[in-house]
């Protein structure tokens, strides 16, 4: 752990140096065996390359947008491996390690950005949400399913806990305060996970708020901390315990995941038009994945074989993924009227017969001029 309190700045919670040292911590202690070590370390580099490959894509034409997760992959992918298979995740746009941890295919997430899909995904079948576009507002969402939870008697040891993906620009809206409300004064079992990447889109924390984000939990009665967010050992042990006593009915948690977005906040997006480049050389310094294969090489957890058996998998799956990408097909414009809603809709069966004349009057007009 480094504690700076006594230069006046946060304590953050940290147990993988940038050096790769491992570093015990009295309150979040981590077990994990070498197996899980170069598990974590997959994933990390895995969902870099879908990254990478998305971006590029995009610049290709093939996508519409991509919000990269560039540099915050070790506080999705820890908090996400500490997840059970029972609880639930409410994501916002740019959680593709918790995705990929959650079992969802790259290729869906592709196909949202892509324009072909509304979503992608079973939320129930990977207990993954869909993606939020609405800044913050997948907070109530995730208070919401929290208390139904609590109310359904699904918590206890055993039982089911919600963790919510937001970041430091969705502190700002008033989605998010009203959701840690809820959450104080219900008990909910929900654990707040901001990932504090330094800019929302182009305003930096201090733009934010005046005190550091983790400590507005306080305000509101219940804990907050703030962990290294490329550390994924932190992330990974802090998360674990947070949803566990989550679980266990002592209510909701905010863990500030304190890293950098090292990409765009979209591929709209021109960061050198706010940020200085030093700065970004200075996070590179931390990159999650450098940290990680450092601890791996230093305990001989792994040698060259195996880091090159991953970046072989990563090639795999770049050239998978671009196959994929431009073969999705195109939906049937009258898909969006699908899963509206759980019973057959009047209302909704006359707007799907009228866009369905409206589509066909084009063909008709096509007939009609090729004769």
């Amino acid at each position: 752990m480094s504690d700076n309190t006594a230069h006046g700045e946060p304590e953050l919670v940290q147990l993988l140096t940038p050096d790769g040292e491992l570093i015990d911590h009295p309150d979040y202690p981590l077990e994990i065996g070498p197996e899980d070590i170069r598990g974590l370390y997959r994933d990390l580099v895995l969902v870099r390359r879908v990254d990478t490959e998305a971006v590029a894509l995009q610049r290709q034409g093939e996508l519409g947008l991509w919000a990269s997760l560039l540099g915050q992959e070790a506080a999705q992918i820890g908090s996400a491996r500490a997840l059970r298979p029972q609880d639930t995740a409410f994501p916002s746009y740019r959680e593709h390690g918790v995705a990929w941890v959650r079992g969802v295919e790259p290729k869906a997430l592709l196909g949202m950005w892509r324009g072909v899909s509304n979503g992608g995904w079973d939320p129930a079948q990977h207990g993954l949400q869909l993606y939020t576009i609405v800044i913050g507002s997948q907070t109530l969402h995730a208070t919401g399913y929290a208390m139904g939870v609590q109310r359904d008697g699904a918590t206890g040891e055993d039982g089911s806990a919600v963790i919510v993906y937001f970041g430091d620009g969705a502190t700002s809206q008033g989605d998010t305060s009203e959701a840690f409300n809820f959450a104080a004064v219900n008990n909910a079992p929900v654990v707040f996970f901001l990932q504090n990447n330094q800019w929302a889109i182009s305003e930096p924390p201090e733009r934010q708020a005046r005190v550091p984000l983790y400590r507005r939990a306080a305000g509101f009665g219940f804990p907050g901390v703030r962990i290294d967010g490329n550390d994924v050992f932190a992330s990974l042990a802090v998360t674990r315990k947070a949803m566990q006593q989550a679980r266990e009915g002592q209510g909701p948690m905010l863990i500030e995941a304190f890293t950098y977005r090292m990409g765009a906040h979209t591929t709209n997006d021109d960061p050198t038009r706010y940020r200085v480049a030093a700065e970004l050389e200075e996070w590179k310094a931390k990159d999650p994945i450098l940290r990680l294969r450092a601890h791996i090489q230093q305990q001989g957890l792994g040698d060259d074989d195996f880091f090159t058996e991953v970046e072989n998998e990563a090639d795999r799956l770049g050239e998978r993924l671009r196959s994929e990408c431009r073969s999705l097909p195109d939906p049937d414009p009258l898909d969006i009227f699908h899963e509206v809603y759980a019973e057959p809709n009047t209302q909704l069966d006359l707007q799907r017969a009228e866009f369905a004349d409206y589509l066909a009057s084009f063909e008709d007009a096509g007939a009609e001029g090729g004769r």
